[in-house]
């Protein structure tokens, strides 16, 4: 891979990383926000805990999924920091840039996440 092809595939991952820190830094004062509104005429409604609950929990899920994701990220830049980017760590083959598009982390080409997939 050239080096502007790996300076884009870095910028691509540095622009989705940014978008993710975003993301949760959001929910986190959104959850603040949901705090400080406990103590509203209908917070004592069983209905109302639950919902405030499972808004909760989803949060934290997504938050979960995108601290996720935001590894991978920081995975791959590691990785074209020490030249192993964009080279399937199943096959040792290059890993498409169009599956780089859509997938930036990717750690494996299509052929063998295919074939892991159709495995499980």
């Amino acid at each position: 891979m050239t080096k502007e092809e790996l300076n884009y595939f870095k910028d691509l991952i540095l622009e989705k990383r940014n978008g993710l820190l975003k993301n949760i830094k959001d929910w986190k004062n959104s959850d603040s926000d949901d705090s400080d509104n406990s103590e509203t005429q209908y917070s004592f409604h069983m209905a109302d805990q639950g919902t405030d609950a499972m808004e909760k929990e989803k949060k934290y899920y997504f938050a979960s999924l995108n601290g996720g994701l935001l590894y991978d990220l920081d995975q791959a830049l590691e990785r074209i920091e020490n030249g192993a980017y964009g080279v399937c760590t199943e096959c040792n083959q290059p890993i498409s840039k169009e599956r780089l598009e859509a997938v930036p982390h990717a750690l494996k080409c299509i052929k063998c996440k295919a074939s892991e997939e159709m495995s499980r």
